[in-house]
């Protein structure tokens, strides 16, 4: 660092003759020594700041080298990035050409592919105007049919019905004629059967009871002669044979045990006797108790008759139930006639709207054709004007790249114009299939089918190659 007193020492210097307000002549000698030691200091300080600032001159000297080094190193560099940067917009023009060259390319392609669209679209269109005729026709053949096929039913159905009344009343009759016939023959068969029962019955009871009677008054007979035979046996020998009275007695008790025997078996005849009785009053009984049966039977027979007379009533009606049903079947013949009608005039609607949406999407598609060629047209004329104004004219690399930007921004002015276009062909694609979906809805609710229906959507109708942006 230089001394701190270098302000103090040059003002000295300039009064070299004049120190401290006295002169060096009026000085002593002890003035003049301090004032020479004063001078030696001076000098070593100025010595000293003399070899400081000869290192800082060799300091900045080699500073200045290093700096002038540097800048040459700088500006070679600064030329070599000059050149990178004229080769870069030399390739950038480059890439600009090709760029050109790829997007009158790609116009191309999307100028074809609109025409093939349009070609296509035409050709559908037209097949769908023959189709719906072809249609058309059949339906009308086919209603004609259907008619001449119905009228033909109601006079098979009319004879049929006729036909059935006839074999319906004939059969009728037979069924009535055979029921009284067979009821008649059951009345007599069941009467006559039933008097053959109660007098069979009765001549059987009768002989059973004569013959029971004349077996119970033979066996009472013999017993009776026999206990008398008995009886007067004992009397004559009870006399007579005193001795034998014991044997006797006990003969007379096996055979008073024997007739108790025979009497006891008479009793069992009669039970039987009155058992078979009792076995005939209840089949006269049985006989009695079908006797109602047999009367109801005729009573069935009688409300048969009041049900065929019920049956003859409600066939009247029903007969009177089918006049009914004949003139409702008129009548809703009519009004699928009339329906018919309705579905053919909301067809010809149909037709008619869709016809005019294709013809004004047709239009539409036309006048954004136009627009498209247009644009196409004006920016083909812009990249010539640009490219004679770049070649003709000598611009520096900022000009180059305001050019370039611009060609940039008007190439995005162009990709959003046709973006904007494809997005009102989506929109009127969108509210064709739209249309075509609310006829086809209606169709089915009015119950036509949709097997031949004629029109298709818009992506069918627009299959095909698509524009490559």
């Amino acid at each position: 660092m230089p001394p701190k007193n270098k302000g103090k020492k040059s003002a000295k210097g300039k009064t070299s003759s004049v120190v401290d307000g006295v002169s060096t002549e009026e000085m002593s000698k002890d003035q003049l020594e301090e004032h020479i030691i004063r001078l030696r200091e001076e000098l070593d300080r100025e010595r000293e700041e003399r070899s400081y600032f000869q290192l800082e001159r060799d300091k900045i000297m080699a500073f200045w080298e290093i700096s002038k080094r540097d800048l040459e190193e700088t500006k070679a560099e600064l030329r070599n990035r000059q050149r990178e940067r004229e080769e870069a917009e030399e390739r950038h023009r480059v890439e600009i050409s090709v760029y050109k060259q790829k997007l009158k390319h790609v116009l191309s392609e999307h100028h074809n592919s609109i025409s093939e669209l349009k070609l296509d679209a035409v050709a559908a269109s037209s097949l769908i105007q023959n189709q719906h005729t072809e249609s058309e026709l059949r339906l009308q053949k086919g209603k004609h049919g259907l008619q001449a096929d119905l009228r033909e039913k109601q006079l098979q159905n009319q004879n049929c019905i006729k036909e059935l009344k006839l074999k319906h009343q004939v059969e009728l009759m037979e069924l009535s004629n055979d029921y009284d016939k067979t009821i008649r023959q059951i009345q007599v068969k069941y009467h006559e059967k039933m008097q053959l029962m109660v007098e069979e019955e009765g001549k059987r009871r009768r002989a059973e009871i004569n013959e029971l009677e004349d077996r119970m008054k033979s066996r009472i007979v013999t017993m009776m002669e026999e206990h008398e035979r008995a009886l007067r046996g004992a009397e004559e020998y009870y006399s007579t044979v005193q001795n034998k009275l014991l044997a006797d007695q006990k003969v007379l008790k096996e055979e008073f045990a024997e007739v108790q025997k025979q009497l006891a078996q008479a009793d069992k005849e009669l039970s039987v006797a009155q058992q078979e009785n009792k076995r005939l009053h209840e089949s006269l009984h049985e006989a009695q108790q079908k006797l109602p049966e047999l009367q109801k039977q005729l009573q069935e027979h009688s409300q048969a008759k009041a049900k065929m007379a019920a049956s003859r009533a409600r066939l009247k009606v029903k007969e009177k139930e089918l006049r009914d049903l004949m003139v409702e079947h008129e009548l809703l013949l009519q009004a699928f006639e009339k329906i018919q009608q309705e579905r053919d005039e909301l067809l010809r609607r149909q037709t008619q709207t869709i016809l005019d949406m294709q013809q004004k999407s047709g239009l539409k598609e036309l006048l954004l054709e136009r627009k498209l060629a247009a644009l196409t047209e004006t920016l083909e004329k812009k990249e010539a004007q640009l490219c004679a104004a770049l070649s003709s004219s000598n611009l520096d690399p900022t000009a180059g790249s305001n050019s370039a930007n611009r060609l940039q921004e008007i190439l995005e002015s162009k990709h959003i114009t046709i973006s904007a276009l494809r997005e009102d062909l989506t929109r009127q694609c969108k509210e064709y299939d739209d249309l075509l979906s609310t006829c086809q809805e209606r169709l089915k609710a009015l119950g036509v089918p949709l097997y031949e229906f004629p029109f298709r959507p818009s992506e069918q109708i627009l299959a095909g190659p698509t524009p490559k942006h």
